[in-house]
């Protein structure tokens, strides 16, 4: 019986997958999450601060992936971005964007994307932003540097690629990642995940997937795709955030990419 038990756990155990992220990004209470914060947050100050700087032309054709409910899409429009064009893997999330933008009344293109292909030309925009640690809820480290070609391919040269990720290395996780560690070298890590570095775990809107990956883990990806990596800051180095933003949101790193001319 108990050899039964363990073939069950071991065959009968499925791996997180893109279908869960759906999933989770399907959800009514979460759709209610991210509109919440389009309307009451906004723009971080941080995100003000990294666009600003990196992206000089308001003019430039923008590309937002996993733009959720619009939060930075209509920020950007209202810094005065002309040409937007905000993508995310969720139908709901779109649609939800869509009636918000009713009363925001920009120029937003809205369209459901699946980042791992998109469907635009190459050298069409001059900026990609993906932002919300949104590049690391994509299962999986191909498809991620999917993801990260995707961004890449359809840059103009010297055009900039701007993301946010969790960092494992912060001090307060160290304990947490020791003891994952631990885990996955004696086999014993959740069934469930594909790589160290994954969390999938109940929350109060249900199973949230992210991996959380090493600066210097991560460089190296980005460069391999071919990215110059102009810099990676923490976001509490970047700008002081107000109360009601980390209630919608923690800590994270930025990362300021360019595609090389």
């Amino acid at each position: 019986m108990m050899m039964v038990f363990l073939v069950l756990m071991i065959f009968g155990s499925k791996k997180v997958s893109s279908i869960d992220v759906l999933k989770y990004y399907s959800d009514k209470l979460v759709l209610e999450h991210y509109e919440e914060a389009t309307g009451m947050v906004g723009l971080w100050e941080s995100e003000k601060v990294v666009f600003q700087r990196s992206i000089k032309n308001k003019c430039a054709q923008l590309l937002e992936i996993g733009c959720g409910t619009g939060r930075i899409s209509f920020g950007l429009s209202q810094l005065g971005y002309a040409k937007i064009t905000a993508t995310d893997f969720s139908k709901k999330m779109i649609i939800r964007a869509k009636k918000l933008n009713e009363n925001y009344k920009t120029k937003i293109d809205f369209q459901k994307q699946d980042a791992t292909a998109l469907t635009f030309e190459g050298g069409q925009f001059g900026a990609v932003i993906f932002g919300f640690n949104g590049l690391m809820q994509i299962p999986g480290e191909l498809n991620r540097r999917k993801a990260m070609e995707e961004s890449y391919r359809v840059l103009i040269p010297g055009g900039y690629f701007i993301f946010t990720a969790h960092d494992r290395s912060l001090p307060k996780w160290k304990k947490f990642w020791a003891i994952e560690r631990k885990k996955w070298r004696e086999g014993k890590q959740d069934p469930k995940l594909l790589e160290f570095g994954d969390r999938f775990e109940e929350t109060a809107r249900g199973m949230l997937y992210i991996h959380v990956i090493e600066v210097d883990e991560l460089r190296a990806e980005l460069n391999q795709v071919g990215f110059a990596v102009e810099g990676d800051f923490l976001r509490s180095k970047i700008a002081n955030e107000s109360e009601r933003t980390k209630k919608y949101s923690d800590e994270c790193r930025f990362w300021i990419c360019r595609k090389p001319i």
